[in-house]
């Protein structure tokens, strides 16, 4: 008895342990936020954060709130029960800052850092027989070549160029897998059209329409999307060399039903440049603008970005152009807002009420992604799905996120 007694006692406290370790683990080890915003922090009793930076610590079984009132940089000391460290966690306070929403359509043109590995395929030689030279070389799609025998690769002419001018001769491929800068040796094929192939399908660029989310006059940057832009093979986020930001002109809507998502078709053709884009990240693209005339703003509705303590449930407005005309603003019902969340870009839960826009689109299409949302006078966020099954319901994501990310592009 007395055996079974222990060995239950040592299950429980391994899985205490074990509970702790997955609490202290998934405290980040950084903090971007406004002045002003709130942290929320999941912890466990006898886990305690300090830090003079900030309005008030609390130790927590539950989530305790830290208010920031300092721009600036500190750290929050993690420890248990109060003597022994667990970790540091880095704050970065923003200063307030103000945006105006735009809600226009425009076009999007990346271009990778290397040339991006979409696909892979057998090679015919000009023996007639079939070869594989990508095999046992660690390459994958999703991977980015961005060297060939140290040349420098930035599309696919140039590595088409290069792997020719191998002439058959084992080459030095350099690239990137996930995070990670690796190396390889490859020899090309030599085909019936004498030319020299790897048997990779490659790309270098990628283009698609989206909706301008705001533009924040202190920095003059843009945020758009709400969303990242994924390549269409490898579903992997497109790393981005550069990338451009141009206006479009809609040609037509498709309206969404259920099981069959709408969509905006647009045309980028003789159409002007907006402003560059420099991040693609997974809450959207972001970067400077250059031709502020083509997005023709109203200034007067410059506002602030709500925090996430201000956001209600219940009536918003979202602000999108369907009609090659100023943007319109349409109501929609705010129905879950997940305040901790700050790691995908479905912080809201939103339903679309305006029966113009249902009549229109069906509720939200691809291309509105990026729709500013607006509520009691102060931008909160920007739409970002669909629910495939419910047009007329989807997901957005915080403005503060997306003006962090547009923070960190400057």
């Amino acid at each position: 008895m007395k055996k079974l007694f222990k060995m239950l006692l040592l299950v429980f406290f391994l899985f205490v342990l074990y509970i702790y370790t997955l609490v202290i683990e998934n405290i980040p080890n950084e903090f971007v936020i406004f002045e002003g915003e709130s942290i929320s922090m999941r912890t466990l009793l006898g886990v305690k954060v300090k830090n003079e930076a900030l309005k008030s610590i609390e130790t927590a079984s539950n989530n305790g709130e830290k208010v920031s009132e300092k721009v600036g940089k500190s750290t929050l000391e993690v420890n248990l029960f109060d003597k022994i460290p667990l970790k540091n966690v880095e704050v970065s306070v923003l200063p307030k800052t103000t945006v105006i929403p735009v809600g226009n359509i425009a076009g999007v043109k990346l271009y990778t850092n290397g040339v991006l590995v979409v696909g892979m395929s057998e090679i015919e030689g000009d023996d007639n027989k079939k070869y594989k030279p990508y095999e046992n070389t660690g390459i994958k799609e999703g991977d980015r070549i961005i060297k060939i025998n140290d040349t420098q690769i930035d599309s696919t002419d140039e590595l088409v160029e290069t792997v020719n001018l191998s002439q058959g001769e084992q080459i030095k491929i350099e690239y990137i897998h996930e995070t990670k800068t690796k190396e390889c040796s490859i020899t090309p094929v030599k085909t019936n059209h004498s030319e020299y192939k790897l048997g990779l399908w490659v790309r270098d660029s990628a283009a698609g329409v989206g909706t301008v989310t705001f533009y924040e006059p202190s920095s003059k940057t843009f945020g758009a999307l709400g969303h990242g832009i994924t390549d269409i093979d490898t579903n992997e986020l497109i790393h981005i060399a550069s990338g451009e930001f141009i206006t479009t002109r809609i040609l037509n809507i498709t309206k969404g039903e259920s099981g069959t998502p709408g969509k905006i078709q647009g045309t980028i053709e003789n159409q002007k440049e907006i402003g560059t884009i420099q991040k693609n990240s997974k809450f959207g693209i972001y970067g400077t603008v250059d031709n502020l005339a083509s997005l023709n703003l109203d200034t007067s509705k410059e506002m602030e970005v709500a925090l996430r303590e201000e956001i209600q449930i219940g009536k918003a407005t979202i602000l999108c152009s369907l009609d090659n005309q100023k943007p319109q603003e349409y109501e929609i019902e705010i129905q879950r807002v997940f305040k901790e969340n700050n790691y995908d870009n479905k912080s809201m839960q939103i339903k679309v009420t305006d029966e113009r826009l249902l009549e229109k689109t069906g509720g939200i299409i691809q291309g509105m992604s990026g729709s500013p949302i607006i509520q009691n006078g102060k931008f909160i966020g920007a739409v970002t799905h669909v629910l495939v099954n419910k047009p007329h319901e989807g997901y957005a994501v915080f403005g503060d996120m997306m003006l962090k990310q547009a923070r960190e592009t400057n």
